[in-house]
């Protein structure tokens, strides 16, 4: 006698992403980084560690940075999240953050950039002048391989600034 196999359980979920209202059905075992990547095509977003160690995977959720690894797709049912694809421009171009992120060399492989990226843009969103201890304690859960961190410190502290035109015209 074979077994029979019962398909799972789907649950409707829908939740705006980058400004645009998204809906899926999606298993109660969906990880969110697995749904914005292969569900959504919003790949930008990185899957490393699967542990919720590296912040490869982070996200906003509502404004809050947070591991995207570490939750399920149906925990996000009515919120609102913004992916490193979110963070540019209206009209495809970078943001400041992200072009202040070129400008310094804040990034190698870029494994780590839309982590590094989101983590900075949660900080800039509360503390719009942050210290370098600032920059330090919220990129601190991210880790690079490549920079040193420096540079990308030196990153969030010109973004800061307003980046690179900003800082010319001054």
């Amino acid at each position: 006698m074979s077994e029979q196999v019962l398909p799972e359980k789907r649950y409707s979920v829908s939740v705006e992403v980058n400004g645009v209202q998204r809906t899926a059905s999606v298993t109660a075992r969906r990880s969110l980084v697995d749904f914005l990547r292969e569900d959504l095509r919003l790949t930008g977003t990185h899957v490393g560690c699967e542990h919720g160690v590296c912040g490869a995977c982070s996200i906003l959720l509502d404004d809050e940075p947070v591991r995207s690894c570490l939750m399920y797709a149906v925990q996000v049912n009515g919120q609102r999240i913004t992916t490193v694809e979110g963070l540019a421009n209206a009209d495809g171009s970078m943001s400041v953050l992200q072009d202040s992120f070129c400008e310094t060399h804040g990034l190698q492989c870029g494994y780590c950039t839309p982590g590094m990226l989101i983590s900075a843009q949660a900080l800039l969103n509360r503390h719009p002048q942050p210290s370098d201890d600032q920059i330090r304690d919220a990129i601190g859960g991210n880790l690079c391989r490549c920079t040193g961190y420096q540079q990308i410190i030196q990153a969030v502290r010109l973004a800061a600034k307003g980046g690179v035109a900003a800082v010319k015209s001054a």
